[in-house]
């Protein structure tokens, strides 16, 4: 919670915000060394565009998918079902359409997502792709070596393509994230009018991927952004990563998956459990 009467560091106006996307990565493999990649393309792209040579508090903005794929989570596209049950820890709801079922779940990250985050979309024909290992602690190797490499302090976030509740279509997330602060708790600053605010948190690092998102895109092959101008909310640590940003116990409102909450629904109207 930020001090009494102290600046909030969301106050400190952006003037301009920019971001670009990073060509010249090309098809990632298993075993590819994710920083080593990633470091040649941005040093290309500098020769390329010098406007766009690293510079402290630049964050970069890594789909997770080349993640998945330098860490091997490929499988057959006939282990699809089998992959998103391995991958489910809990199911929050499902619905049945002419294609099969579509089952929202949290995952093994603490993620909800439909079908876990298990993807078809830019994999080989035959195979689907499972989220990273630990995203957070790929954020934090790829800070360590690409800030070694460029002598600058930087912020790194792996994002993936999420459903909202309520809303239509998909944006971007932050699922992984170091040395970004995550949240900007404006709890105890006042707005415009002088009146305090109470509940404000801004999920910044999620505002971000979102914005990466408009200039890298799931149909341009180009999967690493760089955005310029958040240098206050580049910290010197790691940080706490992005796992901070999934609700969990009495913060989580929709805990129960539909079909728990018609069983405790019935069983509290009737004190028996419903029948099949």
């Amino acid at each position: 919670m930020a001090e009494p009467g102290a600046v909030p560091a969301a106050a400190v106006l952006t003037a301009v915000l920019t971001a670009w996307g990073v060509p010249g990565i090309g098809e990632v493999r298993p075993g590819d060394d994710l920083a080593t990649l990633l470091g040649d393309a941005l040093a290309a792209d500098a020769v390329a565009r010098p406007a766009t040579a690293l510079a402290d508090g630049d964050v970069l903005v890594v789909t997770s998918k080349i993640v998945s794929k330098a860490e091997g989570r490929v499988v057959r596209a006939a282990d699809r079902e089998a992959a998103i049950t391995a991958e489910t820890v809990r199911v929050v709801a499902t619905r049945e359409h002419p294609g099969g079922v579509t089952r929202i779940v949290e995952n093994r990250l603490g993620l909800v997502m439909a079908a876990a985050g298990v993807d078809a979309s830019n994999t080989p024909e035959g195979t689907v792709l499972l989220l990273p290992e630990d995203p957070d602690a790929t954020a934090r190797a790829l800070r360590a070596a690409l800030a070694a490499r460029f002598g600058v302090r930087l912020g790194v976030l792996v994002t993936d393509t999420a459903g909202r509740p309520w809303r239509q279509g998909q944006t971007d997330i932050a699922i992984g994230a170091a040395g970004v602060r995550v949240l900007e708790d404006l709890r105890g600053s006042t707005d415009t009018y002088g009146r305090p605010l109470q509940v404000s948190v801004a999920a910044l690092a999620d505002e971000i991927a979102g914005a990466a998102e408009l200039v890298k895109g799931k149909a341009t092959g180009v999967p690493l952004a760089v955005v310029r101008g958040l240098a206050h909310a580049v910290t010197a640590e790691d940080g706490p990563g992005a796992r901070t940003l999934v609700r969990v116990g009495p913060d989580d409102m929709f805990a129960e998956g539909t079909a728990e909450a018609y069983a405790r629904g019935w069983k509290d109207a009737t004190g028996a459990a419903p029948r099949d």
